[in-house]
């Protein structure tokens, strides 16, 4: 096909298009472990090839002419995201060495402001009061990302690093979305940007306690930060390699303690880890490692002062008792002798163990039971000697579902706890915690305009069953007026990949659907981390297709427990949660009305067979490694999205990427929505959105932002048949 001819045809008059632009076939053959595949769509992996792109643009004005119906709605909700959000706000400040750091956000600006300000006493823990309008005593702009943005389609800020003496900036800046950044120093006291300039950076940057030297990161031909590097800074010396991993499977990264007595390296793969440690006064020295890596071992580590004696607080998964402590344990040692380890919290199959904040008066646990998240706190004012698990208070919140954890707590000295707290209903929450009387201090709540009332909203815990016995939990929010007598629209959200939770959270533009009498449900699959390592290890490598059997249970169960319907049903996920949903649309497609999948990675089996594209070999701990393990190569072989679609009715599919990505490739929704056109026997429209210039976190700016889930949500809204708002009230 001729793609500039189609991009005319679909631009001029005449309405909906009604055929797909029809990508051309060029097979390719790959073969391993006797299996030959025919790939004819592989020849889109060219990015730069013009008719690789015609082809893109071919595609986003086949989908825009087939949603133009839909620019009013679009309009609508992104005004009603806009009616609800505070344009000009301010965050809270957050102490940190002599100043007060905090954030502005303008109207009419895309991106934020970085200001500070000076303390006025080294006793003063009580931060200055918000002021959206008007700049606070001494205020400075450390770097405005407005200004920084100008001229550029995308723009991502990566480190944001303040020298402990308060006199130098260090910031790293991406225009092109492809995670590599270029490190730039700012004088703070002058406000000049230096001429030293530090190209293709991973985006961190660490500075020494006598801010002489940054440390930063690089990233190899796989796009994995593999090498940290010291530079010596205001001198023409060349930098200095202080670290560098090999080993293709382990990412690297860099970081310091809360105390900043000691500079931490990082290396891990998905199921290995080894931290090296510098004492912060010798920034020259010697990085070394706390403890050697034994494959299926991961360890993190904090710095802890007890009695005025220094120790090592290590989180990890060892094996202890005779076998392996799987949802991790914490074992305290001596600073000097890291071997003498005793046990601090012990395993519990029930409690999953996620880190272990130390501050100078306080230990703070983080860690998930029954699938959300909680914290525990031990105050050391009143412990003599190491703390016990009996030390530790949990801070309990009154929902049902909730998310809670540490924030903005920058300095180790604080004499107060911020924590933040929210739920589907309730928008997030900074509290100040006075850990001794119990006294909660609300510092500011994510302000919603419009005369939002959480009264309006219910939110509940539903648990589907799973083809094997497994409860799967449920996360559910509505509006209260939704009836629970009929079935409703709904939006089935999944990721479960890589243990990552996804915990009950607030969104404003979730309420544009909630508005419209629509369900929104999360579940909680295997491959996830909410129920524990265990939840995760049994959705991972030859597990794996029990993430997209537990998606399809919840919604059977959502459907017969009368939910919703199927034809008012849609699925969402992205990146990983791209790679569920283009399984699902295999697996089931019938329980659905729409799929939508952002930056999918629905190509998994031809991406995790070369090891030359970015993170390959590091995803073999996930996915296994079918380049040379012939059972990996099978299993994945009947699960990939891509590789199994057949002729047989898909709902209508929605795919969402961009062609700078470097984690998952545009390539992968460009072969599946190519194929998923050619092969699908119903007429439903199959729909492919690139961003020709983004990377994988999509469109940057917070209005383009809004423009882009106003797009999403409108489509959502179509596909569940949720048009009207149900609340004549709402913005």
């Amino acid at each position: 096909m001729d793609f500039a001819v189609e991009l005319q045809r679909l631009a001029g008059r005449g309405g909906v298009a009604v055929s797909a632009p029809v990508a051309k076939k060029i097979p390719a053959e790959r073969t391993h472990h006797g299996d030959t595949v025919v790939d004819h769509y592989e020849w889109l992996r060219d990015k730069d090839d013009p008719e690789v792109i015609a082809y893109l643009e071919a595609q986003n004005a086949f989908t825009e002419k087939n949603t133009e119906q839909l620019a009013g709605l679009r309009k609508q909700i992104f005004a009603e995201i806009k009616a609800r959000t505070k344009e000009t706000d301010m965050s809270v400040p957050s102490r940190r060495g002599k100043y007060w750091y905090y954030g502005r956000t303008h109207e009419g600006k895309q991106y934020a402001t970085h200001c500070r300000c000076p303390i006025g006493d080294d006793d003063d823990w009580t931060p200055p009061e918000v002021s959206e309008d008007g700049a606070l005593p001494g205020e400075e702009v450390l770097l405005d990302a407005n200004v920084e943005a100008r001229g550029h389609d995308f723009f991502s800020l990566g480190a944001l690093s303040v020298s402990d003496d308060g006199n130098w900036l260090a910031y790293s800046t991406d225009v092109v979305g492809d995670e590599r950044y270029t490190l730039r120093f700012k004088d703070l006291r002058t406000g000049a940007l230096l001429d030293e300039l530090i190209e293709d950076t991973a985006g961190g940057a660490v500075w020494s306690a006598d801010a002489r030297h940054v440390f930063y990161q690089t990233v190899d031909a796989a796009w994995r930060p593999d090498t940290v590097w010291r530079h010596d800074f205001g001198t023409d010396t060349a930098d200095v390699k202080v670290f560098h991993e090999p080993d293709e499977r382990y990412w690297v990264g860099m970081g310091s303690t809360r105390s900043d007595r000691y500079l931490m390296i990082g290396a891990g793969s998905k199921i290995t880890s080894e931290v090296y440690v510098l004492d912060a006064n010798d920034p020259t020295g010697e990085f070394v490692s706390v403890a050697p890596r034994v494959d299926g071992v991961e360890y993190s580590v904090e710095h802890a002062v007890i009695d005025d004696a220094d120790y090592f607080v290590i989180v990890h998964n060892d094996i202890r008792g005779g076998s392996k402590a799987e949802n991790f344990a914490i074992d305290i040692a001596p600073v000097d002798d890291p071997t003498n380890r005793r046990e601090l919290f012990a395993h519990d199959p029930g409690r999953r163990i996620e880190d272990l904040d130390a501050f100078r008066d306080y230990l703070v646990l983080s860690y998930r039971r029954e699938a959300l998240p909680r914290i525990a706190i031990a105050d050391l004012r009143t412990i003599t000697g190491i703390p016990t698990e009996a030390d530790f208070h949990e801070v309990t919140f009154a929902e049902e579902l909730g998310t809670v954890g540490l924030a903005g707590n920058r300095e180790w000295t604080t004499p107060r706890l911020r924590i933040g707290y929210g739920s589907f209903t309730e928008p997030s929450e900074l509290i100040e915690l006075d850990v001794t009387t119990g006294e909660r201090t609300l510092l500011k709540r994510q302000p919603v305009l419009g005369g939002y009332d959480p009264a309006d909203y219910v939110q509940s815990r539903e648990w589907a069953t799973a083809a094997d016995g497994t409860r799967i939990p449920l996360s559910i929010v509505r509006r209260k007026g939704t009836d629970e007598n009929k079935p409703a629209p709904l939006l089935l959200y999944g990721y479960g990949s890589y243990e990552a939770s996804i915990d009950p959270y607030f969104s404003v533009s979730r309420l544009s659907m909630l508005d419209r009498g629509v369900v929104f449900v999360l579940a909680h699959v295997r491959g996830g981390g909410e129920m524990g390592r265990y939840w995760y290890e049994n959705g991972k490598e030859l597990q794996k297709k029990n993430t997209f059997t537990d998606f399809v249970s919840a919604a059977q169960y959502l459907v017969d427990e009368g939910w919703t319907t199927p034809s008012q049903m849609v699925a969402e996920g992205g990146s990983a949660g791209g790679l569920l949903m283009g399984a699902v649309a295999n697996l089931a497609p019938q329980l659905f009305n729409g799929i939508l999948a952002s930056v999918p990675f629905v190509d998994a089996l031809n991406s995790i067979l070369d090891p030359s594209l970015p993170l390959t070999v590091i995803e073999w701990d996930e996915w296994g490694d079918p380049l040379h393990n012939p059972e990996v190569y099978a299993y994945m072989r009947e699960y990939s999205p891509y590789e199994n679609v057949v002729a047989q009715p898909y709902p209508p599919i929605l795919a969402l990427t961009s062609r700078n990505d470097t984690r998952v490739l545009y390539t992968e929704a460009a072969k599946w929505v190519a194929r998923l056109q050619e092969c699908s026997t119903s007429d439903n429209l199959v729909l492919l959105k690139t961003e020709m210039s983004a990377g994988h976190g999509g469109v940057s700016g917070r209005y383009k932002q809004w423009e882009e889930i106003s797009f999403e949500i409108a489509w959502i809204l179509q596909q569940t048949g949720a048009l009207a708002p149900t609340d004549p009230t709402a913005p």
